[in-house]
Parts: C-alpha cells; structure tokens; sequence
C-alpha cells in the first residue's frame, strides 16, 4: 500500500534515510535530524513530500519503503516536475513491487497535475537500481553531470555578494 506520508512517519522515514546512506557507502554525510525532516515535510512551508509504503503484519501494517520528492521546474516545458531525491524500499521487502509502486504513484502525480518530467540521479556503481529503473522505461541522462557546490567553497562563492544585492525570495510559500 502507497499513501503520503504523517508525521506520525518522521521516525521512520528518517531510520530508512540513515540505512540508504549506509548502503550508498555515505553515512557520514546523512546528518539530517527529525526534526529537520518534519520542517522540511510538514513545516509552514514544506520544501518536500513524501511516499510511504506499508505492507501488512500480524499485527498491522509495517512501513517498507519510501519516496522523498520535490518540484522543479523546467524552463524549456515551462512546467513544474518531480525530482525524486530519494527511493528506498528494505532489503526484506525488495521485489514485493514496493519500489515500483512508489515511482507509479509520482508518475501518476505528475501526469494528474501536467508536469512533464520525472527525474532523479542513481549512483554509477548501482546496477540494480539502473537494471530496474531502464526496465520501466526510464533513459539515464548520459550527457549531463551533476555538479556539486557544499561546504567553503558555497561559503567562498556566497561571501562575493555585496549587500547592496536583492535577497531570493525564499519566503515565497510553495504550493503542491
């Protein structure tokens, strides 16, 4: 079963985050907190939704998986998009469809409310994730890199702003 996630599902989500650093060899970098996971899904301005899926146990339904999302925004379609920033779905409960069923619901998502692309990035050496995502038909975006800014060189780069400069609209509440 696919549904949004609550915030009664921050603990969990959060614990599948933890154990998709670990399998990316990244745990150090997976510093995010709780409580920065329920500003981010469930703040006054939510900057990303989230997917559950649960299967059921003897005692009741059992969180498996997860997709974590955002828009964005195609400047070429002029529509918003998905991009998909995390698809987690437990070892012990791969290949129940778990994985597929949480990318059909962003596919459908998006096809409900006109946006045109669906994206995400997948790590070079995961050939499982690769092997499923071409099986549903998605094209790796073989042209393009993803480049990166973290840390002092973003410190570096942002202190070249004078403060005369117009600050981003950052308040600007986002809509779903």
């Amino acid at each position: 079963m696919i549904r949004a996630a609550t915030t009664a599902d921050i603990p969990a989500i959060h614990a599948m985050i933890r154990e998709l650093a670990d399998y990316e060899r990244s745990l150090d970098d997976a510093r995010a907190t709780p409580e920065q996971l329920q500003d981010a899904l469930f703040g006054e301005h939510p900057a990303a939704f989230a997917l559950v899926a649960e299967e059921p146990t003897g005692s009741g339904l059992r969180t498996v998986g997860f997709a974590l999302w955002f828009r964005n925004y195609s400047t070429w379609t002029g529509t918003h998009g998905v991009y998909l920033e995390d698809l987690y779905v437990r070892p012990e409960a791969r290949g129940a469809g778990h994985g597929k069923a949480l990318l059909a619901e962003l596919a459908r998502i998006c096809v409900e409310r006109g946006y045109e692309r669906f994206e995400w990035s997948v790590l070079d050496w995961n050939e499982p994730s690769i092997g499923f995502y071409k099986s549903l038909g998605a094209v790796p975006m073989d042209e393009w890199t993803v480049h990166r800014l973290t840390g002092e060189p973003l410190r570096a780069l942002a202190s070249t702003v004078t403060p005369a400069s117009p600050k981003p609209n950052d308040a600007i509440p986002l809509s779903n």
